[in-house]
């Protein structure tokens, strides 16, 4: 059976800590203003993440609907993929495959 390796790409990435909702924030959709999503459609979110709960991801897989089917729980990180899209992972699964680039 054929083997691959993952090619070396280097990624941005935040930690989901339950505490840090504005750098995750701005790091998926730039600082918030008076007129962006924050303020209104993604204010559940917003609030659900405020309380450390799950924040729902939206991805490159999402349905028609706009509907997440990723969700990134306290802990986990969320990255920003080749394309721009961002993918929630878990630390243990982070930690295995990607390591810190010194001087980025």
């Amino acid at each position: 059976m054929p083997k691959f390796r993952k090619k070396p790409v280097v990624i941005e990435a935040v930690q989901w800590t339950g505490k840090n909702v504005l750098e995750v924030y701005t790091f998926m959709h730039g600082a918030p203003t008076i007129n962006s999503n924050i303020a209104s459609d993604k204010w559940d979110d917003f609030t659900r993440m405020h309380d450390g709960k799950d924040w729902h991801v939206t991805t490159l897989e999402d349905g028609p609907n706009g509907e997440a089917k990723h969700v990134a729980s306290v802990g986990d990180w969320i990255i920003r993929g080749v394309k721009g899209e961002f993918y929630p992972i878990k630390d243990e699964i982070f930690m295995e495959t990607y390591e810190e680039v010194s001087g980025a």
